[in-house]
């Protein structure tokens, strides 16, 4: 008889669902900074619909979905889903996973228990009429986030998904490297490649704001492996060798430049002008990082309020600022002048589809973009992980929480079987 609860790393047998798991809980009590927000505590097993499966979680990654859950800020998710007539008071997120399936809904026919999968983070209603369309569903207005949107993402011994999130685990992988691209890398495989008339194309110059970070990273080799030649931006001088090693062709130090922010308006001459020298400055600085007097087809944003003016100015005729994101704020302002004569593109996008999902998987498997795992926590130090994001302070690349791996290194479920005694 299956036991009730087993201890982290402890392996049920294949297919056998215990009542109870571990789990590190965000509560509305608790909301505030990360390091105290997680909590583990101990809560039902979900059941699962017939679209969907159980995965017992081997290793999570990061995102700053989960530093803005754990705040309880811009949106309290306990609460919204609450208001949506679902009833638990607690949040268990995490929209990255590496993991085995151990049950299956009964329209599920693709996955059986024992496969190992990777996550992706995009969920929608398959009976939207959007969906049923064969539309994107990234555009459907059933679209939601697993693990920020939803509860019960990866931050726990078992989460459950519908089954198109399941993507094969590339087998050169360990469980913690698995885990820690899908969310950063389809997100910028979408913005580079899911655009029509503005998709990366062989020999595009394309500009890369956080170069070094989980976005950054992803996208520059993305474009790398298009035969683009992307530039990246950084904040230090540390970090400039990093991208180089990831492909980029040329990097600049945005602390050269002083012009950040919101644009002034046109009307103050002299303010505007001072703000138009030091865009331009940037854009020469551009072609030297590039190594020819283009500019980028492609720019790739999310740092908002205080680069969306330069991005947009220094976008090439024709092409597009793809941003997925507003670190810095969500007033973007620009001088439409220069965007509607030279028919630029400010493009907003969210994640990704299933065919993108399975694009940046392709490339990790094949070996053309690496997962850029640069550090690992235990499950206990859930918090302590998304405080260092909240703070700024993470290394560079990505970051993963091992949940039922224990040990660092193991690829397959038979070596974790080995290993941790299954």
């Amino acid at each position: 008889m299956t036991k009730e609860l087993f201890d982290l790393g402890e392996l049920p047998p294949l297919g056998e669902i215990p009542k109870k798991m571990h789990a590190q809980l965000i509560r509305e009590s608790r909301y505030g900074e990360p390091i105290e927000a997680f909590k583990d505590e101990v809560v039902d097993v979900p059941a699962i619909k017939d679209d969907e499966v159980l995965v017992y979680v081997m290793a999570a990654g990061v995102n700053y979905n989960n530093v803005w859950a754990a705040l309880g800020y811009p949106v309290n998710v306990i609460g919204a889903r609450q208001k949506k007539g679902e009833p638990e008071d607690f949040h268990i997120g995490g929209s990255d996973a590496s993991g085995v399936v151990y049950k299956v809904g009964k329209d599920v026919s693709h996955l059986k228990p024992g496969d190992e999968v990777v996550i992706h983070c995009g969920i929608w209603d398959r009976d939207c009429p959007h969906v049923k369309a064969g539309k994107d569903p990234m555009l459907s207005p059933t679209e939601l986030i697993w693990g920020y949107e939803t509860n019960y993402g990866s931050f726990a011994q078992f989460t459950k998904v519908q089954a198109h999130q399941c993507l094969p685990k590339p087998k050169d992988l360990s469980w913690e490297a698995a885990a820690a691209y899908m969310l950063v890398g389809a997100t910028a495989y979408r913005m580079l490649h899911g655009w029509a008339g503005n998709q990366i194309q062989k020999d595009d110059p394309v500009l890369i704001w956080g170069g070094a970070g989980g976005l950054g990273s992803m996208a520059i080799q993305i474009a790398a492996a298009a035969g683009a030649k992307p530039v990246a931006v950084v904040g230090s001088d540390d970090k400039i060798d990093y991208c180089k090693n990831l492909g980029a062709v040329g990097v600049l130090n945005r602390k050269e430049f002083d012009h950040w922010g919101m644009m002034p308006h046109w009307k103050d001459k002299e303010a505007y002008n001072k703000w138009l020298k030091g865009a331009k400055s940037f854009g020469k600085a551009f072609w030297e990082a590039l190594g020819e007097k283009r500019n980028p087809a492609i720019v790739f944003e999310h740092p908002g309020e205080s680069t969306i003016p330069t991005s947009v100015f220094v976008c090439d005729t024709g092409g597009m600022v793809v941003i997925c994101a507003g670190t810095t704020g969500f007033n973007a302002t620009l001088d439409l002048r220069y965007h509607w004569m030279r028919q630029k593109r400010l493009q907003g996008s969210h994640f990704a589809n299933d065919e993108q999902s399975k694009g940046i998987n392709d490339l990790v498997a094949a070996g053309k973009v690496d997962p850029c795992l640069s550090k690992t926590f235990q499950f206990a130090e859930t918090g302590a992980a998304h405080q260092l994001m909240r703070e700024n302070k993470h290394p560079n690349g990505c970051m993963s929480i091992l949940v039922n791996a224990k040990q660092e290194g193991l690829k397959n479920l038979e070596e974790t079987m080995k290993v941790q005694g299954g």
